[in-house]
């Protein structure tokens, strides 16, 4: 693991500075890495998925516990940096590529790389990363809804971030991201993170936060994908009364006349706020949904 010294003097012997349009804050704070190392408790059978590995501190640590490390960085000369650094590493692979192909796709070659390590190791699928700030959302949605999904994650995200995954029905930060992470596992606010841990200091305060992938949890939702489009059309009017948004649906819920009888089903009232909604409640309009 590197320290704040040892990156800048990276870069300078790259003429580089950290990239804004990338959302680069490197993290500099050895004793939080080493934290993150070991609340995922990565075994040697265990693949570990790294966002943003930036010159290679955090995964050098990773991979020296993991079975095998799957390092992405959309940055072309902080990718040459990382394989340089870690050149003497095994079980290990640094793809400079963006991890998402589209919005809602991780790259094919990461998925590839992934598909090719579990061929060897069959241990847990983890996300460890300090998430670049620009793309963290969404991977982290990916990595829930699959078709590519982990088992566990243990990610620095901004605050406000944290707050949207963590949140509660009724609260302003409640969303998809919190709906899909509670019907999913559990997800927890490990601790939060003073800029001075990252270089360059960003101008928010950030939070590290862990997600556990529930099996019983998962298993109750029939369809991930019709999960995602209930979730999708309530909340995208979330202030509206629930009875009120269904004239919005679209793709597979346009073909449903019968809404009615669906929110009397579930015992929800259809004048309620979608914001109101709990995940188990969004799970239930989901599978009926399949049936119809």
């Amino acid at each position: 693991m590197q320290t704040k010294h040892q990156i800048q003097q990276l870069l300078a012997s790259a003429a580089v500075f950290p990239n804004k349009h990338f959302g680069q804050h490197f993290l500099i704070d050895l004793n939080l890495m080493r934290l993150m190392i070991d609340s995922a408790h990565i075994g040697s059978d265990d693949i570990v998925l790294e966002v943003g590995c930036g010159t290679g501190s955090l995964t050098e640590g990773l991979a020296e516990q993991a079975g095998f490390c799957i390092a992405v960085e959309v940055d072309e000369i902080l990718a040459k940096i990382a394989k340089n650094q870690l050149a003497e590493k095994e079980g290990l692979a640094v793809i400079n590529i963006d991890i998402l192909e589209r919005k809602h796709t991780i790259s094919g070659a990461v998925v590839e790389a992934i598909s090719q390590a579990r061929k060897k190791h069959s241990g847990r699928m983890l996300l460890v990363a300090n998430l670049p700030y620009n793309v963290a959302c969404p991977v982290i949605l990916n990595l829930v809804t699959g078709p590519t999904v982990v088992d566990e994650m243990y990610v620095t995200v901004q605050k406000q971030v944290a707050e949207r995954m963590t949140a509660k029905p009724g609260s302003g930060d409640y969303g998809v991201l919190s709906i899909f992470l509670s019907a999913a596992g559990e997800v927890k606010t490990e601790k939060i993170l003073k800029p001075t841990v990252f270089w360059p200091q960003p101008q928010v305060v950030s939070a590290m936060v862990s997600f556990v992938r529930k099996e019983e949890k998962v298993s109750r939702i029939k369809s991930m994908e019709l999960f995602g489009e209930v979730i999708n059309l309530f909340m995208g009017h979330r202030r509206k009364m629930l009875k009120g948004c269904t004239k919005f649906a679209d793709g597979e819920l346009a073909k449903i006349d019968d809404w009615p009888e669906i929110f009397e089903q579930c015992s929800i009232d259809p004048t309620q706020r979608p914001e109101k909604l709990p995940p188990e409640d969004y799970i239930a309009l989901a599978n009926l949904c399949c049936e119809h």
